[in-house]
């Protein structure tokens, strides 16, 4: 004899699907503002450079040792602000990620970070 109804298990399994999305949204919103918070600093230059990025991708402070300042080679202090901007915001996407991806249960939802 064939099941009627279009979900195995009956509806009691469409509640507590209904009920885990639920829960899952509440997660993914609570881990999108911690994200929104998170902040990752990188440095460039043996530490002559330091840049901060939030979560928000923005980068909230540079840093530069006086040191760094050279008339003669602005390049290098191009070269090492662009290093640590870079390595701020791959780390601030990394961290961004795992809790993404915690809050999801490793479920990659494309679009969410």
């Amino acid at each position: 004899m064939a099941k009627r109804g279009g979900f195995p298990g009956g509806m009691g399994n469409m509640g507590a699907m209904m009920k885990q999305a639920q829960k899952m949204q509440a997660e993914l919103a609570k881990a999108q503002e911690e994200v929104k918070t998170m902040s990752f600093e990188a440095t460039a230059g043996g530490g002559m450079v330091k840049v901060t990025a939030l979560g928000d991708n923005t980068i909230q402070s540079i840093v530069i040792d006086p040191e760094a300042v050279d008339p003669e080679d602005v390049e290098m202090l191009e070269d090492m602000v662009l290093a640590a901007v870079n390595e701020a915001l791959r780390g601030v996407s990394d961290m961004a990620a795992a809790r993404m991806s915690a809050a999801t249960g490793g479920m990659n939802i494309p679009g969410l970070v």
